[in-house]
């Protein structure tokens, strides 16, 4: 393409064409994100945690107000990316992986139900498959409102994003993402996924027991493991005091965003998926 097509393209097309909308959903939650791909800036993001757990049917209700209350049902997208967000999912290894055993991945750690609708993406180039159960009538009301949208599963995109700032790491780093009550744990060792899962805890002692379980499981150290927190999380949280007394080398992780400009308000609050699924 020339530099004066390229014009021509840019000439022809509104602004808003050139926008991207990534929408987080979960039974605890939503949030979304408008990106503006051509001056590279987030335009809008918004973040809403519900007093208690929802069913789907809830949940797609109150999709529905938060659209309409930021007018983004009548806008134009040039592209769509819908993340689930649930702890409905399993990883596979992808010489394993066989897209008509599905149920089978799931059935002995998910409740699944027969009429569930099942999904699964591959995470680039790591060999792995995360099976997962989508909210189908969230996929179904998005389709309605915009055409052809992508979808994936939050461990997919969580995983993907952290893989990718591993250029340097040479040890076993553990990642622990704290948002809704929920905690993701992922870990990684010389850019390889050792490790994703989620866990719905009430305490913070639900929190260390998770979090030393899985570290014991895997025979890492809580004496030389690197943990880092991000999402909910600071360091005068009680959270993190309690973590501190059993893991020695935790820290505040702070993302990296890539090319994605992030909005000069400290009011403001993002999510790492929601931004990372663009």
């Amino acid at each position: 393409m020339t530099k004066k097509e390229s014009n021509n393209i840019t000439a022809n097309h509104t602004v808003e064409e050139f926008k991207k909308l990534s929408i987080q959903v979960s039974l605890n939650g939503l949030s979304f994100c408008v990106f503006d791909s051509v001056s590279n800036k987030i335009i809008k993001t918004q973040n809403q945690v519900f007093e208690q757990t929802l069913n789907p049917y809830q949940l797609l209700k109150e999709l529905k107000q938060m659209l309409n209350k930021y007018q983004l049902t009548t806008q134009k997208f040039t592209e769509v990316v819908v993340v689930h967000r649930n702890q409905l999912f399993g990883l596979v290894p992808k010489p394993l992986f066989d897209e008509n055993e599905l149920a089978n991945y799931l059935k002995f750690n998910t409740k699944i139900l027969a009429n569930d609708h099942l999904a699964f993406d591959e995470i680039d180039s790591h060999d792995m498959v995360n099976v997962y159960v989508p909210f189908v009538n969230i996929n179904n009301y998005i389709y309605e409102l915009y055409g052809e949208f992508t979808y994936k599963h939050n461990g997919t995109v969580m995983a993907e994003s952290l893989l990718k700032g591993q250029s340097k790491a040479i040890n076993p780093i553990c990642y622990v993402y704290v948002l809704e009550n929920q905690m993701d744990v992922t870990i990684l060792d010389q850019k390889q996924l050792v490790l994703f899962n989620s866990f719905t805890f009430h305490t913070k002692e639900d929190f260390l027991y998770y979090l030393l379980f899985t570290l014991e499981q895997l025979k890492l150290s809580t004496e030389t493991i690197p943990l880092k927190l991000f999402g909910a999380v600071e360091e005068d949280d009680e959270l993190y005091k309690l973590c501190y007394i059993y893991v020695k080398n935790i820290s505040i992780f702070v993302p990296e965003f890539g090319p994605h400009t992030y909005l000069n308000n400290q009011e403001d609050t993002i999510d790492f998926t929601v931004i990372n699924a663009l």
